[in-house]
């Protein structure tokens, strides 16, 4: 038995969080719920600072339960990576993006892992959460991590476990949702697998790191193929004066064989829009076509500009050009109920407006004002809601279907509704005003 593996057994581990978002924050969550100290490692000192006054950052964690956090003296946060060498395990949960021709963006990978190995001391677990291609931990990371001599499953130990949180899911936390984890070695994989599962329920070791790696992929692939084609659907449909609200209600009765998906204005959230193409990356370094992938990248990518002419259909109904209508975006989010904007398609949505001379604003409960994307920013506040203001614009545009908006007093006080979500199939009165997209 190491000496890390029997402080994990003993509860007396420390275990360091690198990056302090989406992923990181619930981690955090419930290893200080296990009893375990976690310090938490972000380069972004205004999240830092607020978190360490027990202020969440995150709509869905409730600030009392980082008071708790903080109050217990099990989590702090930092922006000094030295501390990182105090720590008995490094948890890795920074962003992969894409870049601008849809190649994998590893610079956050890269330089997590430069700023590692200058602390990296034996006996350290180093565990990469953060979506990838399979071989990314292997070929990328241990090299850079062994920059200094220390050897992956000798003198430190490196796993890959990768996140699968599902921001405002009522059913599942980060505690109840299975655990995959590969390790460089076996005996890598069991100490990770020795410290997960202190705080979390189910654990699903498999045989490597590159099988890890895959079955994350793998499942943002197969809900990004259902998307596309319940999008192309939509559009089929659509033609054919069908609704696939109701065929996809209707095909879900069967009690088996069917899994059902739905359609919307595009993909949103930082897996299902980035993460098959990770894939489809590196399959063309093995000569091999993903035609699936870029088949269903290239229908989920037109859905926003396919949803702006339903919005040009409707104006037209009203005697109405595109050029200089006011249009109003309900739901800034890429899901409902959540504060979290990542490759929302509201944003492009509003962008691909606004290209078109519309006066584009945007209402979203849970986003009071934008911030700053990597390819994006849009500089706007939301408005607020009122029945005068909802009469002045000539479309409001349904994003996202947040569950706090009032479907039938909106409807009730617009002109023309464009609804991407079927957020209004239960609004009765005024149904003409309604166009499905």
């Amino acid at each position: 038995m190491t000496g890390l593996e029997k402080k994990i057994k003993e509860k007396k581990a420390v275990v360091g969080v690198l990056g302090l978002g989406y992923v990181g924050l619930p981690l955090v969550r419930e290893f200080t719920s296990a009893g375990l100290k976690v310090k938490g490692f972000d380069i972004d000192e205004k999240k830092v600072k607020i978190l360490n006054s027990g202020k969440s950052i995150i709509k869905h964690i409730p600030h009392a339960q980082v008071k708790k956090m903080v109050s217990s003296g099990l989590f702090q946060a930092t922006t000094n990576m030295s501390q990182l060498k105090t720590v008995g395990a490094i948890l890795v949960c920074v962003p992969t993006p894409l870049t601008s021709n849809r190649e994998p963006d590893m610079q956050y990978i890269i330089k997590s892992s430069e700023t590692i190995v200058k602390y990296l001391r034996k006996g350290q677990l180093v565990a990469f959460e953060s979506t990838t291609y399979p071989g990314t931990t292997r070929e990328l990371v241990a090299p850079i991590l062994e920059q200094k001599g220390l050897k992956a499953g000798k003198d430190f130990y490196l796993a890959y476990s990768p996140e699968r949180e599902d921001p405002g899911n009522k059913y599942f936390t980060t505690k109840t949702i299975p655990k995959v984890i590969g390790g460089y070695t076996k005996k890598c994989a069991r100490l990770a697998k020795a410290l997960y599962e202190t705080a979390i329920d189910t654990m699903v070791p498999v045989s490597s790191l590159e099988a890890a790696e895959a079955a994350k992929i793998v499942e943002n692939v197969y809900r990004c193929i259902n998307i596309a084609m319940v999008n192309e659907l939509k559009v089929v449909f659509d033609r054919m004066g069908i609704d696939i609200w109701e065929v996809i209600r209707a095909a879900s009765t069967k009690p088996f064989g069917f899994t059902p998906f739905y359609p919307g204005p595009g993909l949103g959230g930082h897996c299902i829009p980035i993460d098959p193409f990770y894939l489809t990356w590196k399959a063309r370094q093995y000569g091999m076509p993903t035609r699936f992938i870029e088949l269903a990248g290239e229908v989920n990518s037109n859905m926003p500009h396919y949803v702006v002419e339903k919005v040009i259909e409707g104006l037209n109904q009203h005697n109405k050009p595109l050029k200089g209508s006011k249009i109003l975006v309900l739901g800034l989010a890429y899901k409902k109920d959540i504060d979290d904007l990542r490759e929302s398609p509201s944003i492009e949505l509003i962008e691909l407006l606004q290209q078109r001379g519309a006066k584009v604003n945007y209402n979203d409960p849970y986003i009071p004002k934008t911030h700053r994307q990597r390819q994006h920013d849009l500089q706007m506040k939301s408005k607020k809601l009122s029945s005068k203001m909802l009469a002045s614009y000539d479309c409001v545009l349904i994003s996202t279907d947040h569950s706090d908006y009032d479907y039938n007093w909106i409807v009730k006080n617009s002109k023309l509704i464009v609804d991407t979500r079927n957020a209004t199939a239960k609004v009765k009165s005024g149904r003409r005003k309604i166009i499905k997209a």
